[in-house]
């Protein structure tokens, strides 16, 4: 059964890459372009992990993951988001939204198949 992955980015070619980096290691892949789209994506989808940017227009990253959180069907999750290195996230919000992981642009596909992997067999073997 392959995973379904969730990849929420306002830029194209972060979209692609991800994207490819995930269909080539088996993964099922579904994307949106801001965190308005991503938000109603997820309901519809229902994807076993979300890989979002943190800056988009129309509803940040934080935003939806707080929309999410405040689902019933959603809560659970898990999701890495992307940043710039500019923007610092306080641990405090990382905890209270429950964001598996932060990863700073640019970033290795690899390093995030990586973590990919790791949180999900993480959330397999609970």
């Amino acid at each position: 059964m392959s995973r379904k992955i969730l990849v929420v980015d306002d830029e194209i070619h972060i979209l692609r890459v991800v994207a490819i980096k995930l269909k080539n290691n088996g993964f099922e892949v579904i994307t949106a372009e801001d965190g308005k789209q991503g938000f109603e994506t997820a309901l519809a989808e229902m994807p076993d992990m979300i890989i979002s940017d943190y800056q988009m227009p129309n509803m940040t990253g934080i935003e939806m993951v707080e929309k999410l959180r405040q689902n019933e069907t959603t809560k659970c999750i898990p999701v890495i988001m992307l940043t710039a290195r500019g923007f610092a996230i306080e641990d405090q919000q990382k905890q209270n939204l429950n964001i598996a992981e932060f990863l700073s642009k640019p970033f290795s596909p690899k390093e995030l198949l990586n973590t990919v992997e790791e949180i999900l067999q993480n959330c397999t073997a609970k």
